[in-house]
């Protein structure tokens, strides 16, 4: 390495990236240093003598600063210079609580890390430097439902009474525990998520076959997991949709089952219907936007990996539907808020579909973001699915 002059300038930036680094660590043990070497490299006379009048300039501005912090240690060590031996600032070495004194911006409240800590370890949580680092990043408010956790899941050895819904800790809904589920388990060594009672999927289903529609039995019906029930006839073809008009009215078509699809959960819900995989096809029909391509990424690589692996077509989500259904496009939701881009990557989607969603999910100012699935008409989404569709 290249011998070099720390000023305290420099100093204090090295020591500030120090902190931002290990300050968990030492809230953690109790003991860690913070130690910056101020002339690395320059271990003799003759490497100082190099410096010139910069060696002098320097060994002044530390002494000034020294003058200026007096509870801060400067190491120091000998060096003979042109026979002359003296010390010299080798090293700024502080602990925690000094070292954010001599930071602008401390990147850490130590107060706080501190009260955070004891916390955990009075919740008998375990604690570690990177578990307090993110305890610690949290928002207030989850900081608060994650403590309140932490005392209720230690009186509670065992949560499989409740559904994620309904654990009666204050402020833990589910989006809470599915996004800081992770940082519990490794706090408790207790994985809530999978611990508590699986809620079970509940599918909202229309009977389109025109044979079983004469019949004049239900049309629409409903399939839990778990249960007893049997369907009406097993379908050669599902059709997810979003819309629930959708499912409800969709045109008669032969052995087929429209299913509503329940938004980003539809991944979840359905990749495990024993009879959805049984189907010779499943066809996905959603709303042409963000959120519409997500859900078809997500429902795709879901089937992609179960037993056995099923395949996910759809219809009415390419980029020639788009432009033919151009005249729906709109560019707010329906509470008159801007729709806006997206940089989410969806790996799952047709290269058709890639196009359909680069086009509505652009940084620049596109015609419209979003064609709903309802302002297509519900014959043109039949025709569509009898033509995609080989009958058999």
């Amino acid at each position: 390495m290249t011998p070099r002059l720390i000023t305290p300038s420099e100093a204090i930036e090295l020591l500030r990236r120090k902190v931002d680094k290990n300050w968990p660590q030492a809230i953690c043990d109790g003991t860690t240093e913070f130690s910056v070497p101020l002339r690395p490299n320059v271990s003799s006379g003759a490497a100082a003598v190099k410096f010139g009048r910069e060696w002098t300039d320097w060994h002044m501005s530390w002494r000034d600063f020294a003058a200026r912090h007096g509870t801060v240690e400067i190491v120091q060590r000998q060096l003979s210079i042109q026979g002359l031996a003296a010390s010299y600032p080798a090293a700024l070495v502080a602990d925690l609580d000094t070292a954010v004194t001599l930071l602008p911006a401390p990147p850490v409240d130590v107060p706080r890390a501190r009260a955070l800590a004891s916390s955990l370890r009075a919740a008998d949580a375990t604690l570690t430097p990177s578990t307090l680092r993110a305890v610690y990043n949290l928002e207030p408010a989850d900081t608060e439902v994650l403590l309140t956790a932490l005392t209720w899941l230690r009186s509670h050895p065992d949560a499989s009474a409740w559904t994620a819904r309904q654990l009666p800790i204050p402020g833990m809904h589910t989006k809470w525990l599915e996004t800081h589920g992770t940082l519990l388990h490794k706090l408790t060594g207790r994985d809530v998520r999978a611990e508590v009672r699986p809620r079970l999927a509940v599918l909202h289903l229309t009977y389109i076959d025109p044979d079983y529609l004469a019949s004049g039995r239900r049309r629409h019906d409903a399939w839990t997991t778990g249960d007893t029930h049997e369907l009406a006839y097993r379908p050669r073809l599902v059709l997810v949709v979003e819309n629930r008009d959708c499912r409800l009215w969709f045109p008669p078509l032969p052995g087929t089952i429209v299913v509503e699809g329940n938004g980003k959960a539809a991944a979840s819900l359905l990749a495990d219907v024993p009879w959805l995989r049984a189907a010779d096809h499943v066809v996905y029909w959603g709303d042409m936007d963000a959120d519409g391509y997500a859900i078809l990424n997500a429902f795709r690589a879901a089937l992609a990996g179960g037993t056995p692996p099923k395949p996910v077509a759809s219809i009415l989500m390419d980029d020639t539907d788009l432009h033919r259904y151009a005249d729906q496009g709109v560019n707010h939701d329906k509470s008159g808020h801007a729709l806006g881009p997206s940089e989410t990557n969806l790996p799952h989607l047709t290269e058709a579909e890639q196009t359909a969603y680069a086009f509505i999910t652009t940084k620049g100012p596109p015609p419209f973001r979003r064609i709903e699935q309802e302002a297509i008409p519900l014959p043109h989404a039949a025709a569509r699915l009898r033509a995609n569709v080989p009958e058999g």
